[in-house]
């Protein structure tokens, strides 16, 4: 019988009623997942997925505290295919269907972020506005020893990010551009991943209906996606520079809240005429990968966010929508949805027809479309898009992920398990290696290499 690999994810609460359960003696639940090789890290991030750590329930414990439930998994691999092949060639079949120390130290690192991203999106905003997320930026750079930066309320406008601090100076709390920043000896390139962190989202004064607000808090999801992803990234070894830039804002109304016709100066140099204060994403995000351009000279950056309702009709409630200056990184993130379980599919990359859609007579560009039916998704990405310029030279990836970041009333830390996968390659992590299409290779090679991996 081929051999199994023990891996208990420690301090877990109970399961949703969503979740099929095994039986459970003294406080344990053992899940048995049988699988190939290739699935298992998919299959790890699932089980993560679907013990979610927050809850503002009372209980009637006389302690007043639940008892944690501890959930053992057990991995038992069977031979693929490949496999097969692989052990008649050179080696023994039992190595191939054993789990070493570092893949599990490697399905520890994703589902901690996993868990730590849904956490992050289930809190409602009196328990997660931006001052508490920095906590949780803080938290991680504490516990990876890396550097961070923190630009906030004021220091915004006058640094010229017009397009956080527009969107959250009417909040309590004042908006932030938060920023990690992991810089190994060797690095040869400079990734940036951008998140959407609009804690709340009311709509501004173009506030959203009383049916359409609830569940706003989850629109921090890009952000705490990116956050849980940079922290196993990190922790299994990544060999490039790497940026976590988080945009972090309250989207309130008040007295000093953005007007519809407001024009404000981004920090691209770009000027936006206001059209929809609850289009607010795209702008912190233009922010956010300025920075990533001017600053941190990133030649592959990529923006995650719950950004559009429209992206749940393009592209559905389980697949986010990905949008790109390079067929090559499409086709790659494809690839690497499949092998992480975080669900993709590509939407139009076409500027020179969609990008019209935000013509404005007195700015560079309105922030929100005119023809509500031409590839809103799309335009969303491409405004961002164009605050980079699209003569960008670099890679650029737009992820919204608006619909997939939740399952009926929990997070699923979408996000995380995708980006691991799909930047693998810069990781020393074996079974993170293993995930990644993305060639070490540019131009055709990296095509050749995504479209054997798509035939496998």
């Amino acid at each position: 019988m081929p051999p199994h690999v023990h891996t208990p994810l420690p301090r877990l609460c109970a399961a949703p009623q969503w979740v099929p359960t095994s039986p459970s003696w003294y406080g344990i639940t053992c899940k048995l997942i049988v699988c190939e090789r290739s699935d298992v890290f998919a299959s790890a991030c699932a089980v993560a997925r679907a013990y979610p750590l927050f809850s503002r329930k009372t209980s009637s414990n006389p302690a007043g505290q639940t008892p944690n439930t501890t959930v053992s998994v057990e991995f038992l691999l069977v031979p693929s295919a490949e496999c097969q092949v692989t052990v008649e060639s050179n080696g023994s079949l039992d190595d191939k269907l054993a789990l070493s120390a570092d893949d599990l130290k490697c399905l520890e690192s994703a589902c901690t972020g996993v868990r730590l991203a849904a956490r992050i999106v289930d809190a409602p905003c009196n328990d997660m506005n931006v001052d508490h997320f920095l906590q949780e930026v803080r938290a991680v750079a504490d516990s990876l020893g890396v550097t961070s930066t923190i630009i906030r309320g004021e220091e915004l406008r006058v640094r010229g990010f017009g397009g956080i601090y527009g969107v959250g100076k009417a909040a309590s709390v004042p908006p932030a551009l938060a920023v990690l920043s992991h810089n190994p000896e060797g690095a040869t390139q400079t990734i940036a991943w951008v998140g959407k962190g609009i804690v709340y989202d009311t709509g501004g004064l173009s506030i959203k209906a009383k049916t359409a607000m609830p569940g706003m808090k989850r629109d921090c999801g890009g952000a705490a996606g990116v956050l849980g992803a940079f922290y196993a990234a990190v922790r299994q070894g990544f060999t490039q520079n790497l940026h976590a830039v988080f945009c972090l804002a309250e989207n309130a109304v008040g007295p000093d809240a953005t007007r519809p016709d407001d024009i404000h100066l981004l920090y691209s140099g770009r000027t936006v005429e206001i059209n929809n204060t609850d289009a607010e994403g795209r702008l912190v995000l233009s922010d956010g990968v300025s920075y990533a351009q001017k600053d941190l000279k990133a030649n592959i950056i990529l923006d995650m966010a719950t950004l559009t309702g429209a992206q749940g009709i393009s592209t559905g409630k389980y697949h986010g929508a990905v949008l790109t200056n390079s067929e090559e990184w499409e086709e790659a993130a494809v690839l690497a949805s499949k092998a992480s379980g975080d669900l993709l599919f590509p939407i139009p990359y076409c500027p020179e027809l969609h990008f019209s859609e935000f013509a404005s007579a007195v700015a560079d560009m309105k922030n929100s479309v005119a023809d509500r039916n031409n590839a809103q998704s799309s335009c969303a990405g491409l405004f961002i898009g164009a605050h980079l310029g699209f003569d960008f030279p670099g890679t650029w990836l737009h992820v919204d992920m608006a619909y997939p970041a939740y399952i009926g009333e929990r997070a699923t830390g979408y996000g995380v398990a995708l980006l691991v996968a799909l930047f693998g390659v810069y990781s020393q992590d074996r079974m993170l290696r293993s995930l990644s299409p993305v060639s070490r290779c540019n131009g055709p090679e990296m095509g050749n290499a995504c479209k054997k991996l798509k035939r496998n």
